[in-house]
């Protein structure tokens, strides 16, 4: 073999390789710029379709040696589907970061306004948006957008219940940052979406207190409701109650939000309750915002678990 044919033979080598790393890192599938920027001209693309060694997802994206997509694969598809400037995002984002679960088959992408070429593609929702470089981040290795705009965006097309419903896990899972929610905000002047997030952040807000004025707001509620008086920071099986009707043998966790991580308090309030549950105990978690703004559902609920009724 002549040193030219050795010089050739090696870079398709190095070339393959480059490929291979490339798409493990995505799930197994590839876009034709990125083909392109390995050195397969478009005849290499082509002779590689017509062998089966590249299968046709959406235009320009390909799987590489294979047809079953896990759902990993299909997030990296439908992200180069619409460039390197697109982003996983809504429901399909939250799913991601764990704020929800993915409940339809379309994956949700965002590509910027004006994008040359955009389109809509079989099993892709695509929404057009401005894409600030603070709304980007990484996730297991996909481009999406971060916790914050995520949930921005999930405010205009997913009812108030399940917005809370992200809202939340988002703080259980330590990944809640308010002032990049308000940026977010401040970026998305005339959206929709300004409400509802706004009135989150309003209770966050509020909800960012100390045990105490909860524990008082809590006993002026059960006074003014006509419910018994718990008592308060009590001791049951080696662990502390916020408030206890021990003769019931009801428990309730007043819990205030601190938008920082605590994922190991997290654990260890799940561990308590199971505990307690074994043994017996109803427990009730009550947040700032039930308190004060569904207090008639609330008292409703204790009646009934306190055999009031």
């Amino acid at each position: 073999m002549t040193p030219k044919a050795q010089t050739r033979q090696r870079r398709r080598r190095d070339r393959e390789r480059e490929l291979a790393r490339l798409a493990t890192r995505q799930h197994g599938v590839v876009s034709r710029p990125q083909l392109l920027a390995l050195g397969f001209g478009d005849e290499a693309i082509k002779t590689r379709l017509d062998a089966m060694r590249l299968q046709a997802l959406h235009r320009e994206v390909f799987a590489v040696g294979h047809s079953r997509l896990g759902e990993a694969a299909r997030r990296w598809a439908a992200v180069l589907a619409y460039g390197e400037t697109a982003l996983l995002s809504h429901r399909s984002a939250a799913a991601l970061w764990g704020l929800a679960r993915q409940r339809s088959s379309l994956i949700d992408i965002t590509a910027e306004m004006g994008r040359q070429g955009i389109c809509r593609r079989e099993g892709i929702f695509i929404h057009r948006g401005r894409l600030h470089p603070e709304d980007r981040a990484v996730r297991t290795g996909i481009p999406v957008t971060t916790v914050a705009r995520t949930l921005f965006d999930m405010a205009e097309f997913v009812s108030l219940k399940r917005l809370e419903s992200a809202w939340e896990e988002a703080d259980r899972l330590g990944l809640l940052e308010l002032r990049e929610v308000e940026r977010v905000c401040e970026r998305g002047y005339g959206r929709r979406a300004l409400r509802p997030i706004r009135r989150l952040l309003a209770e966050a807000r509020a909800a960012t207190i100390t045990r105490s004025p909860l524990e008082d707001d809590f006993a002026a509620f059960c006074r003014d409701r006509g419910l018994p008086t718990p008592s308060f920071n009590t001791t049951v099986l080696g662990f502390e109650v916020d408030a206890l009707w021990p003769r019931q043998r009801l428990a309730a966790e007043l819990d205030s939000w601190e938008f920082h991580g605590h994922r190991a308090a997290f654990e260890r309030d799940r561990a308590r309750d199971s505990a307690l549950q074994v043994a017996g105990y109803r427990i009730i978690r009550v947040t700032y915002r039930r308190v004060h703004s569904e207090a008639d559902k609330l008292a409703a609920e204790i009646r009934v678990l306190l055999g009031l009724t």
